[in-house]
């Protein structure tokens, strides 16, 4: 019998990394944007201080999930942050697992939770 089968409330797949709030953002923010994010936007859109978005991309790059590319356009620097294919995957991985615990919990209040693939989010 496998942990899943004996506790199948234990959401094995919710990853520590990617489920803290402000790395959920910053995923959620690369994923809408394939081609990555200027450091900038990224604070912008997850509205995280210029202290708080280095610690969590650091955390993300260290994991693996997130490639950070530091350069220069013109005089001034520029940092470049998307996600990798790991990372993609990863992210993908979490949210179906997260799509299961939303289906359990829906079904133990006693209704029908939409699929995040009728929403558009994940391949059905």
């Amino acid at each position: 019998m496998s942990k899943t089968d004996s506790a199948p409330f234990s959401y094995e797949g919710l990853d520590r990394v990617i489920h803290e709030k402000a790395r959920l953002g910053l995923l959620t923010s690369l994923m809408a944007h394939r081609k990555g994010l200027a450091f900038a936007d990224l604070k912008l859109l997850c509205g995280l201080t210029d202290g708080n978005l280095s610690r969590h991309l650091a955390v993300l790059q260290e994991a693996g999930l997130v490639e950070v590319t530091k350069g220069y356009e013109g005089n001034r620097p520029h940092t470049t942050c998307r996600l990798t294919k790991t990372g993609r995957r990863r992210f993908l991985d979490y949210l179906a697992v997260l799509e299961r615990l939303v289906r359990d919990a829906a079904k133990a209040a006693g209704r029908e939770a939409p699929s995040l693939g009728r929403l558009g989010i994940l391949p059905t």
